[in-house]
């Protein structure tokens, strides 16, 4: 199928309201010759004339009128998409698709969106959580708070906070089992990992004078890909941890968990905010972006 001369329909229109070339150019911006060829090529076309021209006048042919009206309609229609998009683009409103962790998403993105939509009224958000990483593109994701250590890529991506981590267990697990005094005796320990974390089978731990060791923990009863199931069995006892700090804090204040090895360090994660690639982008997108920098950038989060 050939696609319609939309260029031409719309020059075409702007001829047949003004019955001129020469005002026509004006109003577009074109010059009088761009115009004519327009036409002319619109002619060709369709088979048919659509003025009648003289050194004097202008006028529209019996096939001019009968395509006057839909051409006008046809450029009027194009005029209002052009304002509605310039307008969706100045004004913070409309659908903004955000992703998170889902963790991350429960206790501190859910929470955040009341103020978010009370400093934006005219926004909608589409909140995805869950841990594993998608596809922004694919998915249709505006933008994304993302917590690891990014590699390189395509995506806009702007550092907000860093994410501390360490190695928690309960009272009584370390009653029970001993407290581990360095790095090696993680070994003999049952301890939870991640299930979609490449390489999560292994802990890499820097010591308080920079030198790193890189142990296996005993096998684990536990793997998931989210921090926060870990915490039932944690609590009761039933092994050890490497989780971020906000997702243990309560129990550490309510002495439900203890940190353990706490001058032994897991490699910095930190709390991302994640675009596509692209042009400009819209001011509903830039609203939560610039919303979300503000809320989250600045000191480690869950600590203190």
């Amino acid at each position: 199928m050939k696609l319609p001369d939309l260029e031409a329909w719309a020059i075409f229109a702007q001829v047949a309201e003004l019955r001129s070339f020469t005002a026509a150019a004006e109003a577009l911006g074109l010059s009088k010759a761009t115009v004519s060829k327009a036409v002319t090529r619109l002619e060709t076309r369709l088979g048919a004339q659509l003025f009648h021209r003289t050194s004097r006048r202008l006028s529209l042919t019996a096939t001019g009128q009968a395509l006057a009206g839909r051409a006008g309609a046809l450029l009027s229609d194009a005029q209002a998409a052009e304002d509605a998009a310039r307008e969706a683009a100045a004004s913070p409103k409309g659908l903004v698709r955000v992703a998170a962790p889902m963790s991350f998403g429960i206790s501190h993105v859910g929470p955040a969106l009341p103020d978010l939509l009370a400093a934006c009224p005219e926004l909608q958000i589409e909140l995805h959580l869950g841990d594993e990483t998608i596809d922004l593109v694919e998915a249709g994701i505006d933008v994304a708070l993302r917590i690891a250590s990014l590699p390189d890529s395509s995506l806009r991506a702007r550092k907000l906070a860093d994410v501390p981590r360490g190695i928690f267990g309960a009272p009584s697990y370390l009653a029970r089992r001993g407290r581990p005094g360095e790095p090696a005796s993680l070994c003999d320990h049952m301890c939870f990992g991640y299930s979609n974390v490449p390489g999560s089978g292994d802990w890499r731990l820097t010591g308080p004078t920079g030198e790193t060791q890189i142990v296996r923990p005993a096998a684990s009863p536990i793997r998931a890909n989210n921090g926060e199931t870990m915490l039932p069995a944690l609590r009761a006892g039933l092994g050890l941890a490497l989780l971020p700090h906000f997702i243990v804090r309560e129990d550490l204040k309510a002495g439900r968990l203890e940190p353990v090895l706490p001058e032994w360090l897991p490699p910095p994660i930190a709390l991302h905010l994640v675009s596509p690639p692209g042009g400009p982008r819209p001011a509903r997108v830039m609203a939560v972006t610039d919303f979300f920098a503000r809320r989250f950038a600045g000191p480690p989060i869950g600590v203190g």
